[in-house]
């Protein structure tokens, strides 16, 4: 069962970060710490839930960006901005989901998710 929790989470990494992700540990400080780290993310949050059928990837990845938003993980949100909009969200959706944290995060979570966002997406 891991080796096909693996290859699922793969291939959901891969529709987000392109082909060069979702195989191996990434070359990062931390993947080089924590090698298996990587490999257990990929089975489990990306392999047994981000591959359930209930949800879309597209709707997985809008409700990802929202938590990340609200719980003021801006790191992970920049990755995640990059991967939202391989699956098709607008840069006008999120920018309306992360406007819309401040009503439930509060307005400095909002502002550095915005502020991320801007990084990722651009600002034209």
């Amino acid at each position: 069962m891991p080796d096909d929790l693996d290859e699922r989470g793969g291939a959901i990494q891969r529709k987000l970060w392109g082909e060069g992700v979702g195989r191996g540990t990434p070359n990062t400080p931390a993947g080089r710490l924590a090698p298996d780290f990587f490999t257990l993310v990929r089975q489990f949050a990306f392999g047994m839930f981000w591959d359930r059928p209930q949800l879309a990837t597209r709707d997985r990845s809008l409700a990802t960006v929202a938590m990340l938003a609200a719980l003021g993980k801006t790191e992970e949100l920049r990755a995640h901005l990059v991967g939202v909009r391989n699956v098709g969200l607008t840069k006008e959706e999120l920018v309306e989901v992360l406007m819309q944290s401040a009503v439930y995060a509060g307005v400095p979570a909002a502002v550095n998710a915005l502020t991320a966002a801007a990084d990722v997406l651009g600002t034209d």
